[in-house]
C-alpha cells in the first residue's frame, strides 16, 4: 500500500531505533496519554456528581413546592386545582421543620440526641410523588405513632427497625419561652400554674421506627424523618393547616413552563420554588468546578506539548542533512513541514488513543481501586459523609471526551509545527555542508 511520501518519513522516523531520539518519543506519546486520561477521569467524575445529585434529588424531593409564604390553611380547595394543570402527574401536602430527636439507651443508660428535619406526610399521596417503597427497608404503612428513619440519621443514633424514639419540636420551647418572658415582665403578677405553662405545649409521646429509607445521598439519609401528616401537624400546633404542596411534573427539566401555569391558574395567590433553585448553590458549584478543572488540566496537555516540540526540535537537528537532501531533489517546504507535523500529529493520535483507553479503564475500577488503596493505607478515601455519594460517581459524556482529544490533538499539531516550519527554511546548501 503506497503511503505520502511525508507520512512514509514520519513513520520511519517515528520507528523505535534504541536512540535517543526514540527515548524522548515514547516520553513524549507517555506525557500526552497521561494528559488526556487525567482530563477524561476528571471531567467524567465531575459529570457524575452532577447527575447523579441531581437523579438523587429528583428522587427523593419534589419537583416543585407550591407555598404562599406562610401557613397553607386552604390547601384544600388548591390541591385539586393542581392537578388539573398541564404537566403535573401528582400533588401531596407536606409539612417539614425542624426537630430534636432523641433515643434513650435503657441497657446503657444513657441518652444520644440529634438534630432532624421532620417531614409529614400523606403516604398515599406521596407515592404519586416518590417510588416510597424503593427507597424504604421496612414498611411505609404508617400508624400515628410511627416513623420511617434515613439510614445515616439512625445508625448515628443507634436506632433499628421497632425501636422507639422521642422527638421535640421547637414549638414547644417558643411557647416555654412565652411564659417565662411574661413572668419575667412582670415578676409581682401571679405565678403561671402548671396547666398554664403546658397548655399549648406538645407532649412528646414515644415514635416507632417502622423502616428505614436510602435516598443515595447522604444529606438526605442523615438529616431527614418521614412521618404521618396528622403528627407532624400536631407536633407543630397546625391543626388542620401544612406548610405546602409537593408536586411532580412530566418534565422536571422543563420545570419554568410548569411554574408559569401554577401562577396563571391561582392568579398568583400561591408561588412555587423548583427542585432547581433550592439546590442551585450546589449544581452552580459543580459546573463551575468542571469548567475551571478542565482549563487547569488542559496545561497538563500544553506541557506534553513542550515534550512533543522538544523531540521535533531534536529530530529536525539530527536530520538537518536529510532535510538538504530532500530540498535538493525538489521537496517543497510544504513537503517538509507535513514531515515532521505528521510525526507530531501521530504522536498526538497515539497519546489519544492510549490516553482515553487508560482513562476508560480508571473509572471502571474507580471504585475498587478505592478500596484497595484505603485498606493499604488504612484511611477513608472519598468519605460519604462529605461527599454524599456511597461511591466515586462518574459519567462518561461523548462531547466532552471528544472536546478534549480534538483539543490536545491540536495542541500537539501546533506544537510540532514549529519546529517543522523552521526545518522547511533550511538552505539546503547549508544544509548538505551541514555535521
Amino acid at each position: 500500500m503506497k503511503v505520502p511520501f511525508s507520512l512514509f518519513l514520519a513513520l520511519r522516523y517515528l520507528k523505535p531505533k534504541r536512540t535517543f531520539v526514540s527515548v524522548i518519543t515514547v516520553i513524549s506519546v507517555l506525557g500526552v496519554t497521561l494528559a488526556i486520561t487525567v482530563l477524561v477521569v476528571v471531567i467524567s467524575v465531575m459529570t457524575g456528581f452532577d447527575h447523579s445529585l441531581q437523579r438523587v434529588v429528583l428522587g427523593f424531593d419534589p419537583h416543585l413546592r407550591v407555598v404562599n409564604g406562610d401557613l397553607m390553611h386552604n390547601w384544600r380547595e388548591i390541591l385539586p386545582g393542581l392537578e388539573k394543570v398541564s404537566g403535573i402527574t401528582g400533588a401531596a401536602p407536606y409539612v417539614t421543620g425542624a426537630v430534636l430527636v432523641e433515643k434513650t439507651s435503657d441497657v446503657e443508660q444513657t441518652t444520644r440526641a440529634m438534630q432532624a428535619i421532620i417531614r409529614g406526610i400523606n403516604v398515599a399521596q406521596e407515592e404519586q410523588l416518590v417510588d416510597l417503597r424503593k427507597l424504604v427497608t421496612g414498611t411505609t404503612d404508617m400508624a400515628t405513632d410511627d416513623v420511617v428513619l434515613g439510614r445515616t440519621l439512625a445508625e448515628n443514633l443507634g436506632v433499628e427497625i421497632g425501636d422507639e424514639i422521642t422527638i421535640y419540636a421547637p414549638g414547644n420551647i417558643s411557647s416555654l419561652m412565652g411564659v417565662l418572658r411574661k413572668q419575667s415582665a412582670d415578676p409581682d403578677g401571679p405565678s403561671p400554674s402548671l396547666r398554664d405553662v403546658t397548655k399549648d405545649v406538645v407532649i412528646p409521646s414515644p415514635k416507632k421506627v417502622v423502616g428505614l429509607f436510602n435516598s443515595g445521598a447522604n444529606t438526605f439519609d442523615s438529616t431527614f424523618i418521614l412521618m404521618p401528616l396528622n403528627s407532624a401537624q400536631e407536633l407543630y400546633a397546625l391543626k388542620d393547616a401544612v406548610h405546602g404542596i409537593a408536586v411532580k411534573t412530566r418534565d422536571p427539566l422543563d420545570i419554568e413552563r410548569t411554574q408559569e401555569a401554577i401562577e396563571t391558574q391561582f392568579d398568583g395567590r400561591v408561588t412555587t420554588v423548583s427542585w432547581y433553585d433550592e439546590n442551585r448553590a450546589r449544581f452552580d458549584a459543580i459546573k463551575m468546578e468542571k469548567h475551571v478543572m478542565f482549563f487547569i488540566l488542559m496545561f497538563l496537555v500544553v506541557i506534553a506539548a513542550f515534550s512533543v516540540m522538544n523531540t521535533q526540535i531534536t529530530v529536525t537537528v539530527q536530520k538537518t542533512r536529510e532535510i538538504g537532501i530532500m530540498k535538493a531533489l525538489g521537496a517543497t517546504p510544504a513537503q517538509i513541514v507535513w514531515v515532521f507535523l505528521s510525526q507530531g500529529m501521530l504522536v498526538g493520535v497515539l497519546g489519544n488513543i492510549t490516553g482515553l483507553g487508560l482513562g476508560l479503564a480508571v473509572l471502571h475500577y474507580r471504585n475498587a481501586f478505592r478500596d484497595w488503596l484505603s485498606e493499604r493505607l488504612h484511611i477513608v478515601i472519598f468519605p460519604s459523609s462529605i461527599y454524599e455519594f456511597d461511591g466515586i460517581p462518574a459519567q462518561v459524556i461523548p462531547s466532552d471526551v471528544a472536546i478534549i482529544c480534538v483539543s490536545a490533538f491540536i495542541i500537539c499539531a501546533l506544537a510540532a509545527y514549529i519546529p517543522a516550519h523552521i526545518a522547511s527554511r533550511l538552505d539546503p546548501v547549508k544544509a548538505l555542508r551541514y555535521e
